[in-house]
């Protein structure tokens, strides 16, 4: 008896529970509608990519539109009245409307609301501009579209700074400064020595994004769902309509592969990095500490409180926004991590505006800095007496041992080492230590005292001495960083000439869209 109070007792209580879960499901419905879509759905996915499409991927999902037209009217897939008749639609589309529209729910997304007008404006006849084509490899199709025009504009950013750092470093092939290492002073160099070390980085940076270009470049259209279709129709036309290098062969690849926005996104995120470090030396650079250089009025903002300050902010600013670039690049690997090969058009939808923001700050960094650049001012005199006074250069010193005494480095470095040891004992700078010194040493290690000169000494100490001897391929000598500045100028051209011809062949093949539909239809 008690067993069976038990399991009623038990169903009571499941059957309320039961009871409670179907009073919040129908209140959730309630709240939120019965049919599609929900209001939170709405809320939180929906509405902002509609927002999304509608500013960035009507401009390309409308180039597909007319280069689709003109490839089924090429294949024969529908009639030149059916074309004219489609055309006529396309031209009428009021794309300013659809810019300004808010996402109501009536369609579940801006391709089906385009679709829709459409056939609103040419009947069944328009469904026809669907054939052989889905929105799998449409969406990734207008994905490339946009983001090869963002990737060209951060290039030109990125050449427009390189060639700013090359006319910096031209300026500056002459002006000595110390190398840090470990934070530490380490060897006489140049400004023009670490502004070309920056120029090569940027030089790969944008290399490896011109790699990246390469591989967003190639079309996904005629992969359709997954499996391409039985519509004859030409892939390699709607390739070369939209404007793209390649196809992406395989049509399943069309459509699941994401290497290409997560190949970019690696290349800018170690642009950024890249960029970063530089920008923090430049601010570091920037204190009285260091007295470097001074940034011009229009990039400096003043303190509220202390009327001396004078706050080098763009760089603080790069330093900042150049991490969110990192982290906005960082979240889009992160997005495509453990996402099944197939379709990721609705992933893609949530990543693609992190890929579009990595990007655009990306551009406005490298546009800023060129400003900077172009405008600051180094103070040469103080570089210039930091090195004179500096144990930097007392690596050619022990050189200059081995050169004139035939000694082993190992011995002239511990000569010089303990050089080093008594003048900082006895408060001496760089350009003071004597040969009475240096050979008190010597006759300390090696028991005898060194053929080295007076004027041997000097020339070991002195850093203008230290760089100009440093001709080989990529060191300080200003007549090889002049000469590499040459080379890079030229490296700089043809990057220039790449990234006008490949604007010009997107640019032209879009432009050659409406030219060919331009006699189609009633309406022209």
């Amino acid at each position: 008896m008690l067993n069976m109070m038990k399991v009623h007792g038990q169903s009571q209580e499941h059957y309320g529970k039961d009871l409670d879960n179907m009073r919040n499901r129908e209140q959730i419905l309630e709240e939120e509608g019965k049919l599609f879509p929900g209001r939170t759905y709405t809320e939180v996915v929906l509405a902002p990519a509609f927002d999304e499409a509608k500013t960035s991927l009507l401009a390309p999902m409308m180039a597909i539109n007319k280069a689709h037209l003109i490839m089924l009217k090429e294949q024969g897939l529908v009639t030149e009245e059916e074309a004219g008749q489609i055309a006529d639609a396309i031209r009428g589309l009021d794309l300013e409307k659809l810019r300004h529209a808010e996402y109501t729910g009536q369609f579940e997304d801006l391709f089906f609301q385009v679709e829709h007008e459409l056939h609103a404006a040419a009947g069944d006849i328009a469904d026809n501009l669907h054939l052989a084509r889905s929105r799998n490899d449409m969406g990734i199709a207008i994905y490339r579209i946009v983001l090869r025009e963002k990737l060209l504009a951060t290039l030109r950013g990125a050449l427009t700074l390189k060639s700013q750092l090359l006319a910096f470093a031209e300026e500056h092939a002459d002006t000595v400064m110390i190398g840090y290492t470990h934070t530490q002073q380490a060897q006489p160099t140049t400004l023009a020595h670490y502004i070309m070390a920056m120029t090569d980085s940027l030089d790969r940076d944008i290399r490896r994004m011109q790699a990246a270009y390469a591989n967003c470049n190639r079309s996904s259209m005629g992969a359709a769902a997954l499996t391409t279709s039985g519509f004859a129709i030409s892939r390699k036309r709607m390739q070369e309509l939209l404007g793209f290098d390649e196809l992406i062969y395989n049509s399943y690849d069309a459509i699941g592969g994401a290497d290409y926005i997560g190949e970019m996104m690696t290349a800018v995120q170690l642009a950024a990095i890249n960029l970063g470090r530089s920008s923090q030396d430049f601010l570091l650079w920037c204190t009285q500490e260091f007295g470097m250089l001074r940034v011009a009025d229009p990039y400096v903002q003043i303190s509220s409180i202390m009327p001396q300050k004078r706050n080098p902010v763009s760089f603080e600013h790069m330093r900042a926004l150049l991490s969110s670039c990192v982290g906005n690049t960082q979240t889009v690997l992160t997005m495509m991590h453990n996402t099944p090969f197939g379709d990721i058009v609705d992933t893609e939808d949530d990543m693609q505006p992190y890929a579009w923001k990595a990007l655009q700050v990306l551009d406005r960094m490298y546009r800023l800095l060129s400003c900077v650049i172009g405008t600051i001012d180094v103070n040469k005199e103080v570089l210039r007496k930091r090195t004179e006074g500096s144990f930097a250069t007392v690596t050619e010193l022990a050189d200059t041992l081995v050169r004139t005494d035939g000694l082993s480095f190992r011995n002239s470095h511990h000569i010089v080492s303990n050089v080093v040891k008594r003048s900082v004992a006895a408060g001496l700078a760089a350009n003071e230590i004597t040969l009475e010194l240096v050979n008190e040493i010597a006759l300390q290690v090696i028991g005898r005292k060194l053929s080295l000169t007076a004027e041997q000494l000097r020339l070991a100490l002195d850093p203008v001495h230290f760089v100009d001897i440093r001709t080989l391929p990529g060191g300080p000598a200003p007549a090889e960083i002049r000469g590499t500045i040459a080379k890079r100028k030229t490296s700089q051209q043809s990057q220039e000439q790449w990234l006008d011809a490949a604007r010009a062949q997107v640019e032209g093949a879009l432009a050659e869209l409406d030219r060919t539909l331009a006699g189609w239809g009633g309406s022209l």
